[in-house]
C-alpha cells in the first residue's frame, strides 16, 4: 500500500503540473527476457514533460515506476521465493543550455529508490551525468560526458562518448557508449531502428536477506536489438522491440559490492512491446 500511494502521489505532483509545460508524454512498456535457467519480465510506465525556459535552456522531467518479476524455473523447495519481485521508483530531471552556437550542455539528475517489498530511506540512490555535444558540422556532432550510471548493474562512474551522423533526411547513425543506434523513417508515421546498448539495474535487499550477507541483487548485460515505432494515430504510438541478451550477469553482492553468488544466467532473447502518448 505504501508502494502505491507513493507511486499515485508522484505521478499526480507530474499531471498538476503538466499545465504550464510545452511537451507531454505518458507511456507504458512491458518487455521479457527468457534464459535458459531464468524469466525476467519487467513493466513499467511513466510521465514525461519539458518546459523552455528562454532561447537556449529547457528543463524536463520524467518520472517512472517500474516493476521486475523473477522466476526460476529450477527452485523446486522455494528457495528463491524472496527474491521474486523488485520495484523501482525513479525522477530524472534534465537540464539543457545552448552555450555557444554550436555547443551544448546537458546535465541530468536522477533520485531513484530501488527495493524488493519495503521502500527505506536507505533504497533511495542518486545517479545522473553531464554532457557536452559538439556540432561539428550540418550533418555531425560528437558527445563527451561522464556520469554515475547503473549500466553494469551496481552505480559506479562511467564515461559517456557518442558520435552522431544525420545520413539523410530519413536515417541517422549514433555510434558510442553506452548506447548505438542506427535509425530509419520511411514515412512520418513509420520508424526502424537497430541498436545496441549497455544496460542494468540494482535493487537493494529486504533485511530477510541478511542470513547470506547479501545485500544487493544486480543485473547487467548487453542488449543488441530491432525496434519498431508505429504512430497510429496523431498522438498514440505503438512500439515493438525483439532483441537478444549477450554477457547477461544477474548475482548478489554484500555491502562492499564483493560477490556473494551469481545465478549465471546465461544469454537469451528479449520481446517488448509498449503504448505511447504525445503532445
Amino acid at each position: 500500500m505504501k508502494v502505491r500511494f507513493l507511486v499515485c502521489s508522484l505521478f499526480l505532483i507530474a499531471i498538476v503540473n503538466v499545465k504550464a509545460q510545452e511537451n507531454l508524454a505518458a507511456y507504458a512498456n512491458i518487455k521479457t527476457e527468457p534464459t535458459e535457467k531464468i524469466n525476467f519480465s519487467e513493466t513499467n510506465v511513466g510521465i514525461f514533460y519539458q518546459k523552455k525556459l528562454g532561447t537556449k535552456s529547457k528543463i524536463a522531467n520524467t518520472i517512472e515506476y517500474s516493476n521486475l518479476k523473477v522466476t526460476y524455473e529450477l527452485n523446486p523447495y522455494n528457495f528463491y521465493a524472496d527474491q521474486e519481485k523488485f520495484n523501482q521508483i525513479q525522477n530524472k530531471i534534465e537540464y539543457s543550455n545552448q552555450l555557444l552556437e554550436k555547443t551544448k550542455l546537458d546535465i541530468s539528475i536522477i533520485p531513484t529508490a530501488n527495493f524488493q517489498r519495503n521502500l527505506d530511506f536507505s533504497d533511495v540512490t542518486v545517479l545522473g551525468n553531464i554532457e557536452v555535444k559538439q556540432q561539428l558540422s550540418s550533418k555531425i556532432d560528437v558527445i563527451l560526458g561522464a556520469g554515475r550510471t547503473s549500466v553494469f548493474g551496481s552505480p559506479k562512474f562511467t564515461p559517456i562518448i557518442g558520435f552522431n551522423y544525420k545520413m539523410n533526411l530519413n536515417a541517422n547513425l549514433s555510434i558510442g557508449f553506452p548506447d548505438s543506434r542506427i535509425s530509419y523513417s520511411n514515412n512520418e508515421r513509420n520508424k526502424f531502428s537497430l541498436t545496441n546498448s549497455f544496460n542494468g539495474n540494482f535493487y537493494h535487499l529486504d533485511e530477510l536477506n541478511n542470513e547470506d550477507k547479501a545485500e544487493k541483487a544486480v543485473l547487467s548485460q548487453m542488449t543488441s536489438a530491432f525496434e519498431y515505432e508505429r504512430n497510429v494515430s496523431s498522438n498514440w504510438f505503438l512500439n515493438f522491440k525483439a532483441g537478444y541478451d549477450f554477457n547477461k550477469k544477474y548475482s548478489l553482492l554484500d555491502s562492499n559490492n564483493n560477490k556473494v553468488y551469481d545465478f549465471n544466467t546465461g544469454n537469451g532473447y528479449v520481446l517488448g512491446i509498449g503504448i505511447k502518448y504525445k503532445q
